[in-house]
């Protein structure tokens, strides 16, 4: 996915996240523009799995 795919669909992806992670808030998952690294780390940190992981869950929604 890249970066205007992920900045587009992000609100739908936010809500599957949350559905599928519960321990994910909206202030984990808050986007901004530029900051798609600092979102993956935040996730990444809250579910402890690597970057990879984050990213094919991602791209899997």
């Amino acid at each position: 996915m890249n970066k205007l795919e992920f900045k587009g669909n992000w609100n739908e992806l936010k809500g599957k996240l949350k559905q599928k992670y519960g321990q994910l808030t909206d202030d984990d998952l808050s986007f901004a523009e530029g900051k798609e690294e600092e979102l993956i780390g935040r996730i990444q940190r809250k579910l402890g799995k690597t970057r990879d992981e984050i990213q094919r869950e991602i791209e899997s929604l």
